[in-house]
């Protein structure tokens, strides 16, 4: 197991951004229906189970998402990386959902604007690594 990355820069510069080729969308779930296969993560919240799910399993309307996993294993205890590329996606006019694991930060994009939100988190890890 390869020790956390804490130090900001280099978590950016790190970041080796991988898009995954599923695609998925955020949902609120019934807490009496089993999870479908493939689920992503959870969030319980104060209206509801939320659910990460792959978009065959999401009902009909919901937004097709896109994972970049950040590949770098970044410290729970790290600062700035969440922030860093959030702020990259946002002046590119990206929604981005940010999910931590424990070994890896993944952002939720829309599809259409996946290969866009990579080209930009590419730039930001090479201006980080300079």
């Amino acid at each position: 197991m390869t020790k956390p990355v804490i130090e900001t820069t280099a978590m950016i510069a790190g970041m080796r951004p991988e898009l995954q080729d599923a695609e998925f969308a955020f949902v609120v779930w019934p807490h009496d229906k089993a999870w479908p296969d493939g689920t992503r993560a959870s969030c319980m919240e104060a209206e509801g189970l939320s659910l990460i799910v792959p978009i065959d399993a999401a009902p009909a309307g919901a937004i097709s998402m896109k994972c970049i996993t950040l590949r770098v294993h970044s410290s729970l205890e790290g600062v700035g990386l969440t922030a860093a590329v959030s702020d990259a996606l946002a002046q590119s006019r990206i929604p981005a959902n940010m999910v931590a694991g424990y070994h890896h930060d993944h952002v939720y994009v829309p599809s259409n604007l996946a290969e866009k939100a990579v080209a930009v988190l590419l730039d930001l890890q090479q201006d980080a690594g300079k």
